[in-house]
């Protein structure tokens, strides 16, 4: 299990717990002043982290490994991000009592557009954002169909399911994360993790594959490779997220997801 799910879990998958998304946990770590912060100040706060990043990349390699590790220490107890496959992601919309669907903040401020690829769980979401109303004039509560229908159309494409807290443990949004994600960008372009592995790891059966690269061309974290040698395709463990979208491009459904930790015990060891 990850830290997160020891650590808010109680040793089980800890954004499949109620606990993490009740009133009672919002109220105590007041994650509603928290939110409305974070939407308040996000277009502010993003240029400013981003020009930041920037000068930390030109510094010190030492330096470098100082501030990410104390800011990482810090984004960990107030809001970051866990990839989580799709079928866990159905499992929180059965969950939660409310699922509204949102434009997504990422994206307004690297593609200038409205997309709506993220969700508000739980919170008390309409009265959060009353004050915010380029965030609400698409505001859009979803039944449980409406809101798996729209992840199983965002996992066609190819988006990254994730699960995002609002003062730590306090799950408040599930996004759908690619390229021009702020959170994306952060994690890979420069080394500052925003989000994390999920609890799973994908594997290929090899009598399935046929080798035709679309789980490659897929993937968005370069964890699979091809082998001209066999025509086949498959996962490295140590790059791949379990995010599990490769799944949904394999014409053969030769992909699969294993529990990591499970994945870990079988695998031989030199």
């Amino acid at each position: 299990m990850c830290e997160f799910c020891h650590q808010h879990g109680e040793g089980k998958k800890w954004y499949l717990l109620m606990k993490n998304y009740s009133d009672e946990l919002f109220r105590q770590k007041k994650s509603d002043e928290y939110m409305r912060k974070f939407f308040r100040e996000f277009n502010v706060d993003a240029s400013k982290i981003r020009s930041s990043m920037d000068s930390l990349d030109k510094g010190p390699g030492f330096v470098q490994r100082l501030v990410r590790s104390l800011a990482v220490r810090k984004q960990k107890k107030v809001h970051y991000g866990q990839v989580v496959p799709l079928e866990d992601i159905e499992k929180i919309v059965d969950l939660v009592k409310v699922v509204v669907r949102l434009p997504c903040v990422c994206r307004k401020v690297t593609l200038g557009k409205d997309v709506r690829y993220c969700f508000g769980v739980s919170a008390p979401v309409k009265g959060i954002f009353d004050e915010f109303p380029d965030l609400t004039h698409d505001f859009e509560v979803m039944s449980p169909e409406q809101a798996k229908k729209a992840f199983r159309e965002m996992d066609e494409k190819g988006l990254v399911h994730s699960v995002w807290t609002f003062q730590t443990p306090f799950i408040g949004g599930l996004c759908n994360c690619d390229a021009d994600c702020l959170a994306y960008q952060m994690s890979f372009n420069h080394n500052f993790p925003m989000f994390f592995k999920a609890e799973y790891v994908a594997v290929t059966d090899l009598d399935l594959c046929t080798g035709c690269k679309d789980c490659k061309s897929f993937c968005q974290y370069g964890a699979i490779t091809y082998s001209a040698f066999n025509n086949k395709c498959s996962v490295d463990p140590q790059r791949c997220f379990g995010c599990g979208i490769c799944r949904a491009v394999c014409p053969n459904e030769s992909i699969s997801l294993v529990e990591r930790e499970e994945f870990k015990i079988s695998t031989p060891t030199g």
